[in-house]
This record gives structure tokens, sequence and C-alpha cells, in this order.
């Protein structure tokens, strides 16, 4: 059934995004856009393969059925494409690191690499398919995102949850050929989806590890609907009772284009440096400058945070305490800059003792204000200043004014490490290489393949 015009005589939302994409390959990417689209691959994987041991990366393997083509990525399981996207994804949010667009407030990767990952062993795709589809996923999230998302949505919706099953499905669509009326269809079907409630920070549950894991589950089936016939609403974007009436209660825009003037905006993505939430990133860097000019936290009588309105404003960023559990405390800005300040550094391990007597010390003295400038300037920067008033009187202040994303030698490094603890280390660099070479594969599907363990390896694995 082809999906026509509204009453108004436009061509839905849907549509008009599915219709500008479908006819494109990598050749339209320049090299920059293509390596990074490498880069965010290469720390999705990172994360999924660092985090496979966490409670909620387990539970996500758990539940997913036996039997299937797809990989869960860092196991010898194979199973359903939606259920491996659904564990998959898990994992690589799993330690809350995963890459960021700041001006749809989402992660993206988190939800287009696992569906995209899974679609790959169903179908053959080459000639840098996967990575040209995943740069279209990232594109249609975030454009439907710095539309859609205003910060008092973001406090009760999770923005993830309610713009990447739309940009993974016309990211599917694209991968696997679907027509314009299928991938409109996807599209639309995948919005029905949207969700992710911002109860979680409140409540220290762990939902949150779970919201791209629906997201890439449901936009699988979504394309596999519309591949088999199933018509989607084409005006679910802009409809009277669309995503935009439902969450923004305004109308859509007329029209949300992609790739404007050959703007991508996966180079607006940037790769956390923080394992900790997006809004605590450039905080817990100017802490750790901070940090250097310190003799002994016992000095600290006094800590002054500012940062964007949008940062102070998120569920569970302003928190005090007490942390029930790391979660908790990752999304705390004042927890992760008074962590900083207490280790020097900025690791996985500042969050493992959320009751830390020295950690806990210093939040129950440190400030969060939100700045005027800072917020003036996001989301196109995200800034952030720490001042540590001493009790000598001395001043302590660093301030940037915009968050320094990893570089690819720290994604590459970070990467090689986690890989090589499941893979072992020729497999890792196997893998990496793949991902450099992808343009020139015969198959995509040899990536996820390849972070498949086999059963000798499992079995290495469990004695260990």
């Amino acid at each position: 059934m082809t999906i026509g015009p509204t009453i108004s005589g436009k061509v839905p939302l849907a549509r008009q995004m599915a219709r500008s994409v479908l006819a494109l390959d990598i050749g339209f990417f320049g090299p920059e856009v293509v390596a990074k689209a490498k880069l965010c691959l290469l720390d999705f994987l990172s994360c999924a393969f660092e985090a496979g041991h966490h409670p909620w990366s387990r539970q996500a393997v758990a539940i997913a059925q036996e039997g299937g083509s797809a990989t869960i990525v860092g196991t010898s399981q194979l199973s359903s494409p939606a259920d491996a996207a659904f564990a998959n994804a898990v994992m690589g949010h799993g330690l809350v690191r995963e890459d960021m667009h700041a001006a749809s407030i989402a992660h993206h990767g988190v939800v287009i690499w696992p569906a995209l990952l899974a679609l790959s062993e169903q179908a053959p795709l080459r000639g840098g398919r996967l990575l040209a589809a995943a740069i279209i996923g990232y594109e249609t999230g975030a454009r439907i995102g710095r539309a859609l998302l205003t910060s008092d949505l973001a406090r009760l919706y999770r923005p993830t949850g309610l713009v990447a099953p739309l940009g993974a499905a016309l990211a599917g669509s694209f991968a696997l050929g679907l027509s314009e009326d299928e991938a409109t269809s996807a599209i639309a079907i995948a919005a029905n989806t949207s969700s992710g409630l911002n109860e979680w920070p409140h409540a220290g549950g762990s939902d949150m590890y779970f919201h791209p894991g629906f997201a890439a589950s449901n936009a699988i089936k979504a394309v596999g609907l519309a591949a088999v016939g199933a018509f989607g609403s084409g005006t679910i974007i802009e409809g009277e009772a669309g995503l935009f009436a439902a969450y923004r209660r305004q109308a859509a825009p007329d029209s949300i284009a992609l790739f404007p003037n050959g703007e991508c905006e996966i180079m607006a993505v940037y790769n956390k440096p923080v394992p900790a939430c997006n809004f605590a990133q450039t905080a817990a860097q100017a802490a750790l400058r901070v940090s250097l000019e310190l003799a002994n936290t016992d000095e600290i009588d006094r800590i002054v945070v500012r940062a964007p309105a949008a940062a102070v404003r998120y569920p569970g960023c302003d928190s005090m305490g007490p942390y029930r559990n790391a979660l908790q405390a990752k999304m705390s800005i004042p927890f992760s800059v008074a962590a900083t300040l207490a280790r020097g550094e900025i690791e996985e391990e500042n969050y493992s003792e959320p009751g830390d007597a020295d950690i806990v010390r210093l939040v129950a003295v440190t400030e969060l204000e939100a700045d005027a400038g800072f917020t003036a300037a996001f989301p196109g920067k995200q800034g952030a200043e720490v001042t540590v008033h001493l009790r000598s009187g001395r001043t302590i202040r660093h301030a940037l004014p915009d968050v320094i994303a990893a570089t690819p030698s720290d994604i590459r490094s970070r990467f090689r490490s986690s890989a090589a603890t499941v893979l072992g280390e020729d497999r890792a660099r196997r893998l990496e290489q793949l991902i450099d070479d992808c343009e020139q594969l015969g198959n995509d599907g040899d990536i996820a393949a390849q972070c498949r363990l086999n059963a000798t390896e499992r079995a290495l694995r469990s004695a260990s």
C-alpha cells in the first residue's frame, strides 16, 4: 500500500526522510565521516566487551532465546536478530560510556550498531553498506531529536528511547534495501515503540540499561514487519496523534532535512572520556585539573560546580546521595567531581564504591549551580567550571568551555584492551582490521561473527 500525501498535500515527514536517503551509498560521505563511523563502532564494541560481566548484561543474555544466526557479543550464543540486538545494546550501554549526541540528548550508536550488526548476519551487506546505514541512522535520530527534545521533556522521557528507534529503523531499511513505502512503514512502526521513562535515577533502578535494548529490538521488528507488508501510519511524526503531538505537544516542523548541505550529524557525536552521564563529563574533566593542584583533599572546605541548566535539571544529575548503586553515582555531577578529586583520576573504579567515606564527604560540601554562559552555549558546547575553596582561604578554579572528547587513540586503546580480554589479542586485531577495511568486505556480517566466542574459548573463559 502506498503511503500518500497528508490531507494538506504535504509529503509525510517519514516518507520525506526515507526518500532522501535510500538511494545513497558510502561514496556520498567524505572520508572523515566514514572514519568517524568506524570509531563509533569500535567504541560501541569496546563498551560491550568490557560490560559483558555486569549483572544487567548477564540478565539480557539470559533471556535471549538460544538458536538463530545472530551473534551476542563476547559469547558463543546465537539468537534471533531481535534478541541479539537487545542483549548487545544492553551490554553496549553497560558502562554508561556510550557515544553521545548532545543536541538530541541521546545515545544513537548504542541502538543503531546492535540493530545493524544483527541484520548484517541475516542478509549479505557489502561495499560499506553497514557504515552508510549507520551514518543514516545517526542522522535520522539526531535530526528528529533536535526538533523534538526539550530539557523539560528529557526530565520525564529518556531521549534515546524516543528517537533512536526511528533512526535505527531507517538504517535497517537502508541496509536491507527496502522500498520507499516499506522504509516509511518501518519508521512509523518503530515510532510506536518510542518509550523510556526517567524514574530510574530517583528510585535507583536499573531500568536505564534496558532502554536501548528495547529500542534496538523494536527497530528490527519494525523493519521486519515492513518488509513483509505491514502498513505503518505515514504521518506518525507530524500527525494529530503522532510523535510531536504526544511528546512535544506542539506541531512538528514542515520538514526535517537529512544531510542538509552535506552536513552529517554523526560528526556532532562525541565519544565519552568518562564512564558516566553525559552531563558529568566536562565537570569531571575540570575537577581532574583541580586535583593536580591539590596536595590533599582534607584541605577542601567547599566545592562549587557550574554547568548548563540542562545538566543541572536532568534527572539524577543533581543527586547528593545517598547512592544505592554505581548507576546513581554515575548520573550525579557532584559525585563525579568528588570522586575525581578524591582519586586524582577518571576511571571506572571511581564509581565502584558509592559509599566511599572520602567521596561522600566531598559530595556533602559540593554546590551545583546553573551558569548563564554555559547555558547559552549549550548544546553547541557543554562547558563546566569547578571551584574548590580550601580551608586556608586559597581557591583553585578550572573551567572548560566544552567537553574534551575521547581521541581516536583513546578509543582504539580501550577497544584493544577490552576486545583482547575477551577474544584474545589475535582475534581482537583481526576484528579491528575488519572494521577498518569494512568498505572492502564481501560480507559485513564477518564483523559480528568475529565478536563471537567458539566453544573452546567459552570454556576457557568460564574456567578463568
